[in-house]
């Protein structure tokens, strides 16, 4: 047995209701073929019915969505391109509520059912990499949390095992350096992953580095307290010598890299710190900070292979 829960939801315009997931996926496949047939096949549908969707949609919004171009196939207008990303941020927003709220359904489910069975609980941060292999790995129940809050779970015994991540190579800031000198814990390095600023295309501040967020003003989107991120990039701060509070938006948070890509491409915010995927998958631009993430496990119960 397996849960899936679907986000969905609507806005309405007068009568009508527009299907936030299916407008999603739609503006979303034309954004990345470049083409409504494109958009049709990876949706599963007749072109004749993506088309349908299109024409109701800019009908009922009053606005163009799409731009067709003879022999140069459909792009999305500037309106279209904003609306995409607007939802996409607000399902981004969601997603480690819906993931955590299915792992625990799907637990309550097999209980209730008679058909529980022992499950590793894995818990660690938003990934989509990460997510995709998770998902295809039976006996593993994982939960969407931040560093800090990963470890915690795994303290109190909420968790078998933690992800954690803390930047560069090198020595890990406080207090996750703790964690490599505690003889309950095994660490066991899982992943590598590059994170570093990202910028709107062309980074038009000119962004080089930390200081810059401060003196040329950029409006920053900071992650959650607790995140590894968070954790790395108030290190940055502190090594360049540059004061939280000199930082425009220093406290200004989002829950996922996905989210904050999603602000920076909507013109909503200047910079954020996240991964290189997060800022490619939304047309930003990361810098080649490179960062380290790692599995954290009980070390009576779990030892690792290899």
């Amino acid at each position: 047995m397996r849960v899936h829960l679907r986000l969905d939801g609507e806005f309405r315009v007068g009568d009508e209701a527009i299907a936030l997931a299916a407008t999603l996926s739609l503006l979303d496949g034309l954004d990345r073929t470049g083409s409504l047939q494109g958009a049709a096949k990876r949706l599963g549908v007749s072109y004749r019915s993506a088309w349908g969707q299109v024409a109701r949609l800019e009908t009922v919004l009053g606005r163009a969505v799409v731009l067709k171009t003879k022999g140069h196939g459909s792009a999305l207008t500037a309106f279209g391109s904003e609306l995409r990303e607007t939802l996409a941020a607000a399902f981004e927003r969601i997603e480690p509520a819906r993931a955590a709220e299915e792992a625990a359904l799907d637990r309550r489910l097999a209980a209730l059912l008679g058909s529980a069975e022992t499950r590793l609980r894995v818990c660690g941060s938003h990934d989509p990499l990460l997510l995709s292999v998770v998902a295809r790995v039976s006996g593993v129940e994982f939960s969407v949390a931040g560093s800090m809050d990963a470890l915690a779970k795994l303290a109190a015994g909420g968790a078998d095992a933690a992800g954690f991540h803390y930047g560069s190579e090198g020595e890990p800031p406080p207090p996750l350096d703790a964690l490599f000198r505690d003889p309950e814990l095994t660490v066991q390095p899982l992943f590598r992953r590059e994170q570093g600023l990202m910028f709107a295309p062309g980074n038009p501040l000119g962004i080089q580095g930390i200081p810059d967020l401060a003196s040329r003003r950029a409006r920053f989107v900071n992650r959650q307290r607790g995140a590894g991120t968070r954790i790395w990039f108030e290190r940055l701060c502190r090594e360049a010598g540059v004061a939280a509070d000199d930082i425009l938006g220093f406290h200004t948070e989002e829950f996922t890299h996905q989210a904050v890509a999603a602000l920076i491409a909507s013109g909503a915010a200047d910079c954020g710190m996240g991964t290189r995927a997060a800022a490619e998958a939304f047309g930003s631009i990361s810098s080649r900070s490179v960062g380290k993430s790692t599995s954290l496990r009980r070390a009576p119960r779990f030892r690792p292979n290899g």
